[in-house]
């Protein structure tokens, strides 16, 4: 199974502009993120799509591969789906989102791995468990339920489940997604959908057409940067790793 990872990197950023170039212990912030994906062992290739000229110097000036993609596109589906396009002999397109420095290779490595045991599979992604009330409620983390064979039931902005009992966790999802090439070039054609209209989240596009997400748990800690403030705290972690 050939498997490639993508990062998308744009460099516009509400509240953190020219995010991907921002400096972490030293290096730019994509290139962190780009150090750490090219780790995972069973990753074949690992690339930056970026729309901007600056990031794509910058990931080969550190020694990366990047390639440009188009500025028009609507969503990260559309642009991960243009790179799928270039490489028809991948099997598998894992996508690590660009402002995740610290993400787990470990992980990565995890999410092919359910392709192996799953022929059939078209799409997975990563959940971990919050346990903190304020961090359930809040909209900006989604949340997602699973039946007993860890396939997505549903994805909300809501808290999910309804906590009438006691003892259910709640888990966050996490914005790490792999697709077979061939169903994400399909996935990425479909017309958006009630559902995923109504949570602003593109993966319920393709429950709402009858395709299973497998959903793989993690007790990784995840410091995504998307304030100055994030992104103090990543230099921290790095400065104490020393790398």
């Amino acid at each position: 199974m050939k498997v490639l990872c993508v990062i998308p990197a744009r460099y516009a950023s509400t509240r953190l502009p020219g995010k991907p170039l921002k400096d972490i212990a030293g290096k730019p912030m994509v290139c962190r993120v780009y150090d750490r994906a090219s780790q995972a062992s069973l990753v074949s290739r690992t690339l930056v799509a970026t729309d901007d000229e600056r990031i794509l110097q910058a990931v080969r000036e550190h020694g990366g591969e990047a390639m440009m993609t188009r500025v028009d596109h609507p969503t990260g589906t559309d642009r991960l789906a243009e790179v799928a396009a270039s490489f028809p002999d991948v099997d598998l397109i894992i996508n690590v989102q660009g402002d995740e420095p610290l993400i787990e290779p470990s992980l990565i490595d995890a999410l092919a791995r359910v392709f192996e045991t799953d022929p059939e599979l078209k799409m997975a992604t990563v959940k971990t468990e919050i346990k903190d009330e304020a961090e359930q409620r809040n909209p900006n983390n989604v949340k997602v339920v699973t039946d007993q064979n860890g396939y997505a039931l549903y994805f909300s902005r809501s808290l999910l489940p309804y906590p009438r009992h006691e003892g259910c966790p709640v888990y966050k999802h996490i914005g790490i997604y792999a697709y077979q090439r061939d169903f994400l070039l399909e996935y990425a054609k479909m017309p958006s959908t009630p559902l995923e209209e109504a949570e602003s989240l593109e993966q319920l596009r393709a429950l709402e057409n009858g395709y299973r997400i497998k959903v793989v748990e993690t007790r990784a800690k995840f410091v995504g940067v998307d304030t100055a403030e994030d992104l103090a705290k990543v230099n921290a972690i790095y400065k104490n790793m020393g790398v």
